[in-house]
């Protein structure tokens, strides 16, 4: 038998040291699969000679699988426990990642989009379980700074995808569409041969992992949450749908533009820096791996801000972030060579708390909607699918450059939450 564990907390945030640690396998994981659709953006443009908008298909399609998969999420895991809940996630992100071999083997890009898809259904299972079940394993005050640190995991995996991905995918591949389409039939007949081989083997890699942390959670024993102070929530406001709370509705447009703008720029970011808009001369492979360093900000923020949310208030650190953000997409949008480059690359290290401290912010007071609030909070991440084709259209309309005016009007959004919105509720 499990262990019950309520939300309130009562252990005071000690003994389940080890429940989180291996949870965070679960967040490096799904990291490492949604930051590896920033360099299957580009192979794929080259590979299906698409325009920016076209491409962005790929983030449309996993993105919109936490909109749609979310409510059907919650209720996976409410009937089968937060643990199994895990499993079947796991088990469904691995099936995703199978299909790429089939996808790449027919080289037909709506099966690669299907199996986009299909892989996030498995991460939003994954999502619906984790993230509140790492806001009770301690005390609730501290719940922001617990999500961090494990958010930090999930950024090393964001990390780790770009530097592979470049190395394994986008160094076989063909640097533009434009080149594609020069080629002639038998050169591109050869391309698209050698462009599958390069997707197939990771994925299949990706594939196998899944499912052996899949057997591992099937056989291993977690505490169970038997309920999310639920008592103190009949006494405050028993009566009260999940809609009536204010700072969980404005939370959920927190996330929805915070996942819109991290998504919109990684994506991008290799045409960005490997284009002629900055005046530098990288190639798609050198672009790919300068990526990490996006990504790689966002682990160093997560774990500095792990520390710092033990002192200072999430809400300041949050705004601070927020600020931060929107100073360095206005200098990308206004600078060129180096100097635009490092700056977008810096909006990485501010995302950094932005979604662990959104969501803890969000469900703060939930009590036993809790649940409720977190299959909300995952629909919000349908902006990873949204705001990148807005930003994108406008990218192939104007410039990349221009373009970053979508993640400006996000970030100035998730600024207003910070200092206003999650205090919305507050008497």
């Amino acid at each position: 038998m499990s262990n019950a564990v309520s939300g309130s907390g009562n252990a005071g945030g000690k003994g389940y040291a080890k429940e989180l640690i291996i949870l965070t396998s679960l967040f490096f994981m799904w990291g490492l699969l949604t930051s590896l659709n920033g360099i299957l953006y580009p192979h794929l443009q080259g590979v299906f000679e698409l325009n920016k908008t076209q491409a962005m298909l790929i983030q449309v399609c996993f993105f919109m699988a936490f909109f749609i998969m979310s409510l059907p999420s919650g209720v996976i895991v409410k009937k089968l426990g937060y643990r199994k809940g895990i499993v079947v996630g796991l088990a469904i992100a691995g099936v995703g990642c199978l299909l790429f071999y089939p996808a790449a083997t027919i080289q037909q890009y709506w099966i690669f989009l299907g199996a986009l898809f299909v892989m996030a259904s498995g991460i939003t299972v994954l999502q619906v379980a984790a993230n509140p079940y790492v806001t009770v394993l301690g005390k609730p005050e501290t719940a922001s700074s617990r999500l961090n640190l494990t958010q930090a995991l999930n950024s090393l995996g964001t990390t780790v995808a770009p530097y592979l991905g470049s190395v394994f995918i986008l160094s076989s591949a063909i640097q533009s569409p434009e080149q594609v389409k020069m080629m002639s039939a038998l050169e591109k007949e050869a391309y698209n041969m050698q462009a599958a081989n390069a997707v197939q083997g990771p994925y299949i890699v990706l594939a196998v992992l899944l499912f052996v942390i899949a057997l591992f959670f099937a056989l291993i024993k977690l505490p169970e949450i038997v309920g999310t102070d639920a008592a103190e929530t009949k006494t405050k406001d028993s009566g009260k749908k999940i809609w009536q709370y204010k700072h969980l509705m404005l939370g959920v447009f927190g996330i929805f533009f915070y996942v819109g703008a991290e998504v919109a720029i990684g994506t991008l970011l290799v045409n960005f820096i490997a284009g002629k808009e900055l005046g530098l001369s990288y190639s798609m492979e050198q672009a790919g791996k300068f990526v990490a360093y996006y990504w790689g900000g966002a682990m160093a923020g997560r774990f500095i801000g792990s520390v710092i949310m033990q002192k200072i208030d999430a809400k300041k650190v949050l705004a601070v972030c927020g600020l931060a953000a929107v100073a360095m997409v206005v200098v990308s949008m206004t600078a060129t060579g180096h100097v635009a480059m490092v700056a977008i690359l810096l909006v990485g290290l501010f995302n950094s708390v932005m979604f662990p401290t959104i969501f803890s912010l969000s469900i703060a007071g939930l009590g036993s909607k809790t649940s409720q609030g977190s299959a909300l909070l995952n629909m919000a991440i349908v902006g990873g699918a949204l705001i990148p084709l807005i930003q994108a259209g406008i990218a192939d309309m104007k410039s990349i450059q221009f373009s970053l005016i979508v993640p400006l009007v996000c970030y100035v959004y998730i600024t207003f939450f910070a200092f206003k919105g999650a205090s919305a509720d507050e008497k």
